[in-house]
């Protein structure tokens, strides 16, 4: 009952304070524009994608996120544009967002061996929520857990239904053959959000992420007429975010032999417990992370699992996550070159 107890509470947090976190991707490289804008056109071809993420499937205060975006690299002027769609239904005070993002990013070649990707994202949000559906703390009895016949707190009286707001983005990445770092500072207007009567900004959110690729010396040929050898490497990941009181890092890797990937990392090392309405602490979102995934020369498709590892255990479904990309040449039939030079971040 406690666990159920800490959902409740934890949603409304989420739905009456300035407390609200972003919703996240396990696979964050596999969702580049939502990521970084600085990603836009990164693959220096027209790519669409989708991602899907459905946390805590076995409890009642489920999130699920889906989000697809198509970008183009226009190499006449070094730029990359973009647009992103995605939506997310949070708990069981059945709060949705959809959110619509327009992306530009500007290739910049420092020297034969760096290149400097500044990018931006403007997007417009709507959230919604039916008050109807929710769980007032009032109505939370220490004993016996929601009453039913127990009346809202009338201090929460909701003022509307719904709320939308334009957001800004803005991010950089730095790259090299073999390594890559960026920094994306979200909510930059931190605008209102609140669904009530009240001023409730939207925290910003810093992102660092980065990693290293290690090409490994055992490999094969490709069954094709490049006489190239198949890729076999190590890519060390991590992404470390910072948002309102929250403050998480994933660190991981990815194993790639070429088609198949392999991901593990873990999700956690809270530097910040988070705070429940009745004061309670509690781990943000511990998990163990683990990943496969196809990769060709113009797609990519991967699934992951987080197995929770905080105090609602197994017993939350922990996360499934499913993402796709496809690259193509517009006006070209032919398939995408293996020699072209991008970022070397893994894609699932």
């Amino acid at each position: 009952m406690r666990r159920v107890l800490y959902v409740f509470l934890a949603v409304l947090g989420i739905v009456f304070e300035s407390r609200a976190q972003d919703p996240q991707f396990s696979q964050f490289y596999a969702a580049p524009l939502y990521i970084n804008p600085a990603f836009t056109g990164a693959s220096t071809f027209t790519r669409v994608g989708a991602n899907y993420r459905n946390q805590w499937p076995s409890l009642d205060a489920s999130f699920v996120t889906f989000s697809v975006y198509a970008d183009h690299f226009i190499e006449k002027y070094n730029s990359g544009i973009g647009m992103i769609i995605t939506t997310d239904q949070e708990g069981l005070a059945g709060l949705k967002s959809t959110s619509i993002g327009l992306s530009y990013a500007y290739q910049l070649k420092l020297n034969d061996n760096i290149v400097f990707r500044p990018g931006f994202q403007m997007s417009y949000t709507s959230r919604n929520v039916n008050f109807t559906d929710l769980v007032w703390g009032s109505q939370l009895d220490p004993v016996t857990g929601f009453d039913p016949n127990l009346p809202p707190d009338p201090t929460l009286t909701p003022g509307g239904s719904s709320v939308s707001y334009v957001d800004m983005t803005v991010g950089g990445i730095l790259y090299s053959k073999s390594l890559f770092i960026g920094v994306t500072a979200a909510h930059l207007n931190e605008p209102n959000q609140s669904l009530i009567d009240e001023n409730s900004p939207l925290p910003m959110k810093i992102s660092v992420h980065g990693g290293y690729k290690f090409m490994l010396k055992s490999r094969t040929l490709r069954r094709d007429l490049t006489y190239t050898y198949k890729e076999r490497s190590f890519t060390p990941v991590f992404q470390y975010k910072s948002q309102g009181p929250f403050q998480i890092l994933d660190v991981g890797g990815y194993l790639h032999l070429e088609p198949i990937n392999f991901g593990f990392w873990y999700r956690g090392f809270p530097l910040k417990g988070l705070e429940t309405l009745s004061g309670t602490q509690f781990p943000q979102n511990a998990a163990l992370v683990f990943s496969v995934g196809i990769t060709t020369n113009d797609m990519n498709i991967g699934y992951s699992y987080d197995y929770t590892i905080s105090d609602l255990s197994v017993a939350s479904g922990g996360a499934h996550e499913f993402s796709i990309s496809y690259f193509f040449k517009l006006g070209t039939p032919s398939r995408v070159p293996r020699d072209r030079w991008k970022i070397p971040c893994p894609k699932n």
